[in-house]
């Protein structure tokens, strides 16, 4: 991915972010893009990755054979509380930062990239400062609804600031709402692609009744306590009228094994348990009727690019309450149901009973995610790191 044309100058791109999948998975997924648009045209993609050395960037970067570096950064330990903000920790990893600025402007400087490409997470902000003081083009990109606060720091320094939804430009500081281009949150390809007999194929789903409905709960690639025990408390009702594959994180597979296995033994082959969803991700999704999990950004993308029912139960520590206004903001348009507060089995088993029993009402609550979909959100974000290019 690094190596240039000796007849064609490369495009080159400097990509900053990461510390969660949220972060790195849209940076990524755009690299990919680029890659493919540059190529059709002959030209190649010489990228270089800034990020922290514990982040998930670090691991996923030099897999896909992207050169990586990194810079001093530091984590802003938020509270409701503001006094609580002023510990000795905040002040120490603030102290960072400056030290970081120096490093990515060096950095910066040697690369001479085209364009500095941001997607949020604190590595982000040394390093869009860095973009500033060396006079290149910075493009932020933003999953959620409202600015992190990396991209609030940088929101100033932008030449373009990529946003996944209109609701976003009117949250923005008025000064800065004619940088905002709409492009939505990049998505995989292989996430789109999927097909549900493939999943009843790789799980062995052979006792799943395909005349019921199927619903995939998922708490994320460690799975979730929360979600874990609401969905135990609820199984039995919801194995009356569905089928349930539940990716409840590696740690919790024992545990719910054991539960389930007292479960009358006419349900017992509606139920798939599995600590970790990998490469049949996509072929779940596509199988899946009804998705209960978290509302992460990237979750948000790829289930309104597949058009799929969700009932969304957030996580309550996501820093700035993200997940909840994501998860509020889907469901005002009918695009999805927000469990908000505390949640119960009770709880669970009112959203989604509707949903189960009517699939009228899950075709149009499909049809409402869909309408917030941006399958094309890659593209759209390889446009406006191009065009930023190019002046």
């Amino acid at each position: 991915m690094n190596s240039a044309s000796p007849t064609s100058p490369a495009f080159r791109l400097i990509v900053t972010g990461g510390g969660t999948g949220g972060h790195t998975y849209p940076a990524l997924t755009a690299i990919r893009a680029l890659q493919e648009r540059l190529a059709g045209e002959g030209r190649t993609l010489d990228v270089l990755w800034i990020g922290t050395p514990e982040g998930l960037e670090a691991r996923i970067a030099p897999a896909e054979g992207i050169a990586f570096t990194t810079v001093a950064t530091g984590k802003i330990r938020r509270s409701s509380n503001p006094l609580k903000m002023l510990s000795l920790a905040n002040a120490k990893d603030m102290a960072r930062v400056p030290l970081g600025v120096v490093q990515a402007r060096r950095i910066i400087s040697k690369f001479r990239p085209d364009v500095v490409l941001a997607t949020g997470g604190y590595v982000a902000v040394p390093a869009g400062l860095g973009a500033r003081l060396c006079r290149r083009p910075l493009v932020l990109h933003e999953q959620t609804v409202r600015l992190g606060l990396a991209n609030r720091k940088l929101a100033g320094s932008a030449t373009r600031i990529a946003v996944s939804s209109e609701s976003t430009v009117p949250l923005l500081p008025e000064a800065v709402r004619g940088a905002a281009v709409v492009t939505g949150n990049p998505v995989r390809p292989e996430v789109l692609s999927g097909h549900p007999d493939k999943a009843v194929e790789a799980l062995g789903l052979t006792a799943f009744d395909r005349r019921l409905p199927t619903v995939y709960v998922t708490g994320g690639a460690q799975g979730s306590q929360q979600i874990n025990e609401v969905v135990r408390g609820a199984l039995p009702w919801l194995l009356g009228r569905a089928n349930v594959i539940h990716q409840c994180g590696p740690a919790n597979v024992e545990e719910l094994r054991h539960h389930a296995a007292g479960l009358p033994v006419e349900l017992v082959g509606r139920y798939h348990l599995a600590g970790f969803m990998g490469p049949e991700l996509p072929d779940v999704l596509a199988l899946a009727d009804v998705v209960v999990s978290r509302s992460g950004a990237g979750t948000l993308a790829e289930l309104t690019a597949l058009g799929k029912p969700a009932v969304f139960i957030p996580l309550a520590s996501s820093a700035g309450n993200e997940q909840a206004h994501n998860a509020r903001h889907l469901a005002e348009s009918g695009a999805a149901v927000a469990l908000l507060g505390e949640v119960t089995a009770a709880g669970l088993t009112d959203a989604v009973g509707p949903l189960l029993t009517d699939p009228g009402r899950r075709d149009a609550m499909a049809e409402r995610a869909r309408a917030h979909g941006r399958p094309d959100a890659a593209a759209r974000l390889v446009d406006v790191i191009l065009a930023a290019a190019s002046g």
